[in-house]
């Protein structure tokens, strides 16, 4: 089965969002996240997500390190932070794709609504990747255990 991750810094937002995503979308994959320097997961990351049906509720934020000892195919950073950051995976095909940080573009407003929106904006791009954009990078390795 193929493993792939996705990293951003925190392990909080982005990062939980595209895994849930793809465990959605590429139920045949092994899908893990990560950080560079784990917090926790953000709760309006989790509200966001189940909205569209997807249950982040008991995710944990992780860091890289605590998953040495998995071997996988592709990595995937989300954001600039991750990508400057990533530790070195030897033979993991790493692809970037960043995304704008929910909590920065958040921290600009007061309503409550406000701030749920920029999570859900986000959340939408992330889903517009993995449904649309991911599958290439997935083809273009080969099948390990």
């Amino acid at each position: 089965m193929k493993k792939i991750i996705f990293l951003c810094t925190a392990n909080s937002c982005r990062s939980q969002m595209a895994e849930g995503f793809a465990k959605k979308y590429f139920p045949n994959l092994s899908v893990f996240s990560a950080g560079t320097k784990p917090s926790t997961v953000n709760h309006y990351a989790i509200g966001v997500m189940q909205e569209v049906g997807i249950d982040l509720s008991s995710n944990t934020s992780k860091s890289i390190l605590s998953l040495k000892d998995i071997t996988f195919d592709v990595a995937i950073t989300v954001c600039n932070n991750a990508k400057e950051n990533c530790p070195v995976l030897p033979g993991v095909k790493i692809v970037h794709k960043s995304f704008r940080d929910p909590p920065e573009l958040a921290a600009s407003f007061e309503k409550e609504e406000d701030k749920i929106n920029c999570f859900r904006e986000v959340r939408d791009e992330i889903e517009h990747f993995i449904k649309n954009d991911l599958e290439p990078y997935l083809n273009s390795f080969s099948e390990s255990s």
